[in-house]
């Protein structure tokens, strides 16, 4: 049976200001755990888990894509123990090419659409988009939302087009990037999230990666806040994923902590939360190596894609 069609309430965006001081306060003393010894390799294992390698360049080819997927599928082969990532992001064109060298693995197929990054198009090229992609066998659908209506505050719109676009995703879990960097405040952050979730978001998630600034912690956090409010309310989850910015392990692992501390231990896992960031991929496996043999690899050592 199709679930309830979702019906855009105004009383949703009545919530208390956002206290930007007090966000960032809060995102600064994730970045004071010291997380050493075995609970770190767990923690590096984990955020590898998490990753969603990514190319999305008008100059991708199947021979790139498929690169890519090899790279998800054997990440360190001298390595024991590793996990796969979660999966591969690439344009509703290389979807196929993404699924046939992924096949027989875990990992999954994401692919962005709607006009991403900008969003500036029709809501029919938007869903023309997003079905493309699933007929092409994309388990997952990353669209952006249209931060022109948004900033107009024609929130019926923005909503309505999210609830129509995770219905064309059918079985797809739809991923909502709010393009963070382009909404102003974390009041705004704060609206658009709520936005997202009440549309039917399975996941929400900070930006395109084609914009700086791209994920913050306070942005995150606020995010993160509004997903555990919506839990309390109502009892359904939603995924977090933040994208583009972070490339640094150690960041990666604060972030992970930010998670546990606001939504619980249950959000630690890769069907609910991501990081957008491939060449965080690339760092994680250093350390990895590093607590493994005790020795740094030299980055040449490590595929750029």
């Amino acid at each position: 049976m199709a679930g309830k069609k979702p019906v855009f309430n105004t009383q949703i965006l009545n919530h208390p200001p956002v206290e930007q001081t007090g966000v960032e306060e809060r995102a600064i003393r994730f970045t004071k755990r010291s997380i050493k010894g075995p609970s770190k390799m767990q923690g590096l294992h984990m955020v590898l888990s998490m990753i969603d390698l990514t190319t999305l360049e008008g100059k991708d080819t199947p021979g790139k894509v498929n690169q890519l997927c090899t790279k998800a599928r054997h990440l360190h082969d001298h390595i024991p123990g590793l996990p796969t990532v979660a999966a591969i992001c690439v344009y509703p064109s290389m979807v196929s090419v993404a699924k046939k060298a992924l096949q027989g693995s875990l990992i999954k197929v994401a692919s962005v659409a709607t006009a991403f990054p900008s969003g500036q198009s029709s809501l029919r090229i938007k869903l023309a988009d997003t079905r493309l992609a699933v007929e092409e066998g994309a388990d997952e659908v990353d669209m952006v939302i249209s931060r022109g209506k948004f900033h107009a505050g024609d929130y019926q719109y923005v909503f309505d087009e999210i609830a129509a676009i995770k219905e064309a995703c059918g079985k797809a879990r739809l991923k909502v990037i709010l393009e963070t960097g382009e909404l102003g405040t974390l009041d705004q952050v704060r609206k658009a999230s709520t936005i997202a979730i009440a549309a039917g978001a399975d996941f929400i998630k900070t930006s395109t990666g084609k914009i700086q600034p791209a994920a913050t912690m306070p942005v995150t956090l606020v995010m993160l806040e509004t997903i555990r409010d919506h839990f309390y309310k109502t009892g359904k989850k939603v995924g977090m994923k933040p994208a583009g910015g972070i490339s640094k392990s150690k960041l990666a692992l604060h972030y992970l902590v930010m998670v546990k501390e606001t939504l619980g231990e249950a959000w630690l896992d890769k069907h609910w939360f991501r990081f957008g960031a491939s060449s965080l991929a690339n760092d994680v496996l250093m350390q990895v190596a590093k607590e493994t043999t005790g020795n740094y690899q030299s980055p040449n050592y490590f595929s750029i894609d």
